[in-house]
């Protein structure tokens, strides 16, 4: 059967009780968004808590959900059928004819389930329900009804106009993208920083992200990488603004100034400094990052208090609890699993010691940056004034 209709579904919207016009507003602004990357023309318009997305012409039915699947905000997708109110008998006929045409084979346990939103229709949801179902099944004697576990639930929603549907697409949930303020990503090429990204933009939050590069030690194949990860987030999180800091003279200062046992904390602490820096030009009211703890040396809980104490705005850390298959299991959900294990350098990675320290003694680690006081500010200021901005989408 070719819908022309999709009846969008919302959660945890539907709570936000005065303001909840906000939040369907920013729904809607997305699903238009997300459909205007599909071949078609199509409508989106809201009506008494629904969301409707209508195809004007041919479209690509496949593409078209599976652009909504991506749209956080979203519960639930009804390919629907629409017809308007000519009287009950004319409802019938427009039901019977929905399920021939949805189920060529009709053997199986259905349930009718009315919602009669408008209070005048002449006939209770009850009624609705005892009648469509008794036409169901003289019309198709291979039917029978379960009340409690059908096979097939049809809904029929009585409004200014009818809606008719069986099949509900799971959604991915959330909030809209754009409900929820702003963070910054710190964005590497590895599996755990695009989840992180995916999971707080599923809260509503836009996301920037920040890429550390350091050429001639990571080569641009391993920024195109990251390039690619970041669009792959976008699908979900729409367009992201990358920006790639020039990272190689500070880390070259640091692993001839500091003790490379210290290397990764002390990098690791830079690196939230200038993410700091630019989120706040950028008006971001946090950072994000995809540390588990126990992964690696700089994720034990020691490390990153040292590393969080250089922040000033809120640090979100999606994955913290998560181990390693969990993580795995989202970014192979989102897409981004095959282009995370790409064998490209990073930043981290080319500089890390032998030995890194585990349990960091902040004091030490305060006395080892202190060699570094003559140029790092003025290396900081360079980073940021020089970070290249890459829209992804």
């Amino acid at each position: 059967m070719k819908y022309h209709s999709f009846l969008i579904k919302y959660a945890e919207i539907g709570i936000k009780g005065k303001n909840r016009y906000m939040f369907e507003d920013a729904l809607v602004k997305q699903i238009r968004f997300a459909l205007s990357q599909v071949d078609g023309e199509f409508e989106v318009s809201k009506e008494s808590g629904r969301i409707y997305a209508k195809a004007n012409g041919e479209y690509d039915y496949e593409d078209a959900v599976e652009a909504l699947k991506r749209v956080f905000g979203i519960s639930g997708i009804c390919p629907m059928v629409q017809v308007e109110d000519l009287g009950f008998e004319e409802l019938k006929r427009q039901v019977i004819e929905y399920v021939n045409q949805e189920y060529p084979e009709k053997n199986f346990t259905f349930k009718v389930n009315a919602r009669r939103a408008n209070k005048q229709y002449p006939l209770t949801s009850e009624e609705i329900n005892r009648d469509l179902g008794e036409a169901l099944l003289e019309a198709f004697p291979g039917l029978s009804v379960d009340v409690h576990h059908p096979q097939v639930m049809v809904h029929v929603e009585i409004r200014s106009r009818i809606n008719l549907y069986s099949q509900i697409i799971p959604g991915p949930g959330g909030m809209p993208v754009g409900t929820n303020g702003r963070a910054m990503l710190l964005l590497s090429g590895g599996i755990d920083s695009p989840v992180a990204g995916y999971m707080i933009a599923k809260r509503g939050v836009v996301i920037e992200a920040v890429y550390f590069h350091a050429p001639p030690y990571t080569s641009d194949r391993a920024k195109q990488k990251v390039v690619d990860l970041a669009k792959l987030v976008s699908r979900y999180a729409g367009p992201i603004k990358l920006h790639v800091v020039n990272f190689t003279e500070i880390q070259l200062y640091i692993y001839d100034k500091c003790p490379h046992e210290e290397l990764t904390i002390i990098m690791r602490r830079y690196m939230m400094r200038i993410a700091q820096i630019i989120a706040q030009k950028e008006k971001c009211q946090g950072l994000i990052t995809g540390e588990s703890i126990g992964q690696v040396a700089s994720q034990t809980v020691q490390s990153l208090a040292a590393t969080n104490e250089v922040c000033t705005m809120p640090v979100f850390r999606p994955v913290i609890g998560f181990d390693k298959q969990e993580i795995v299991d989202i970014s192979e959900k989102i897409g981004t699993f095959e282009t995370s294990i790409q064998p490209f350098e990073d930043c981290c990675t080319i500089f890390v010691a032998k030995h890194p320290v585990t349990k960091p003694n902040i004091n030490m680690i305060h006395r080892s940056e202190e060699k570094l006081a003559e140029k790092i500010e003025e290396m900081v200021n360079t980073a940021v004034e020089t970070a290249e901005v890459v829209i992804c989408q």
